[in-house]
């Protein structure tokens, strides 16, 4: 496919833009159906007049619906643009761009999205289908899945509930809870992956932060015991990455706290540790679950993050622990061979 797309970039450039555009807005309809034509060409910043033309001409080839709430794709629509994101990843140079990657860090698998999430958020949902249809090829009956919470895995949760794919395992949360959205939190995006799979799921109803000794009371307590011994035999964890920023305003950190980290070289988080720029943990949060450590006991570990801006942060993980995966996007993974070749 590449040197086709070689071909066609040096006779006809032009096909390129077209079919760039047409996979932009099916996939606008894609993650916001049903959408009408204005709330569309808004979101695309196209004029409503190029909208128009595109949408007559995609409703012709039977990609898509229009009623009185607005277009929604058919199960064909849905095809297409799912050939079309391998399309725009051959075109934008993205497999050369994974080997490179894996090369450098040494890593067995590196999956890119096209596009940056910091600019377009639907990147970020992009990412999130990546995700499922990552889990939808490995997971495998009897399985436990450990997740952690953040947008990126709640994102993952909500493509998992488009795909109509089911699989009988366990999924459990891999740290407890963070003072956040519900919905973010990683018990709420368990129970909701367990649903969607027809799963089972166990809940750790235990906050970060908490002292020394009130960990140790409550990793003795039964119901947590078991709970922490089934995160610890996770078959497959899939986990986010964070900036400083980020995770201190998820953690509710003070000002002189975050100073704090950051003044050790801290530049990335992954459950709970904070870690600099070669990979040394720099500080931990005392919380309860999966540790560092406890990825080297696992079958798979995935790191699934996006954007430019968390390059450092993806980096510094990749370097501080063992990963059978990172999935990212084109923003993240060009910064991230940049810092590498400025070394």
């Amino acid at each position: 496919m590449q040197e086709l797309i070689r071909i066609q970039q040096i006779i006809a450039p032009e096909i390129t833009k077209i079919i760039q555009l047409r996979y932009d807005i099916l996939r606008a309809i894609l993650y916001n159906q049903p959408i009408g034509r204005r709330n569309l060409a808004s979101q695309l910043k196209l004029g409503e007049r190029v909208i128009r033309g595109e949408i007559s001409f995609l409703q012709e080839l039977n990609l898509l619906h229009i009623n009185q709430w607005g277009m929604t794709l058919t199960e064909e629509g849905e095809r297409i643009t799912s050939y079309l994101e391998e399309y725009i990843r051959q075109f934008g140079g993205l497999s050369s761009l994974e080997k490179k990657i894996c090369r450098y860090l040494n890593l067995p698998e590196v999956i890119i999205i096209p596009g940056d999430s910091d600019v377009n958020p639907m990147v970020k949902s992009d990412l999130g289908r990546a995700g499922a249809r990552y889990l939808k090829n490995k997971l495998q009956p009897k399985q436990i899945l450990a997740v952690t919470g953040g947008t990126t895995l709640a994102e993952v949760a909500e493509a998992l509930g488009n795909m109509r794919f089911k699989m009988d395992v366990l999924v459990v949360p891999a740290r407890g809870g963070l003072g956040e959205k519900v919905e973010i939190q990683a018990n709420t995006i368990a129970a909701q992956i367990a649903e969607h799979l027809g799963g089972d799921y166990k809940l750790l109803h235990v906050p970060d932060n908490l002292s020394p000794a009130a960990l140790r009371t409550l990793q003795n307590e039964p119901g947590i015991k078991e709970i922490l011994d089934l995160i610890a035999e996770a078959d497959l964890v899939v986990h986010g990455i964070g900036t400083i920023e980020e995770m201190s305003s998820r953690r509710g950190l003070g000002e002189e706290e975050v100073k704090r980290i950051i003044s050790k070289g801290a530049v990335g988080e992954a459950l709970g540790y904070y870690i600099d720029s070669k990979g040394k943990i720099v500080d931990v949060i005392s919380s309860i679950g999966l540790h560092l450590e406890d990825l080297k006991k696992s079958k798979l570990v995935v790191a699934i993050a996006g954007g430019k801006k968390k390059a450092a942060a993806i980096l510094a993980c990749m370097y501080a622990s063992p990963q059978s995966t990172l999935i990212t996007d084109q923003g993240a993974a060009e910064e991230i061979v940049r810092l590498i070749e400025e070394k």
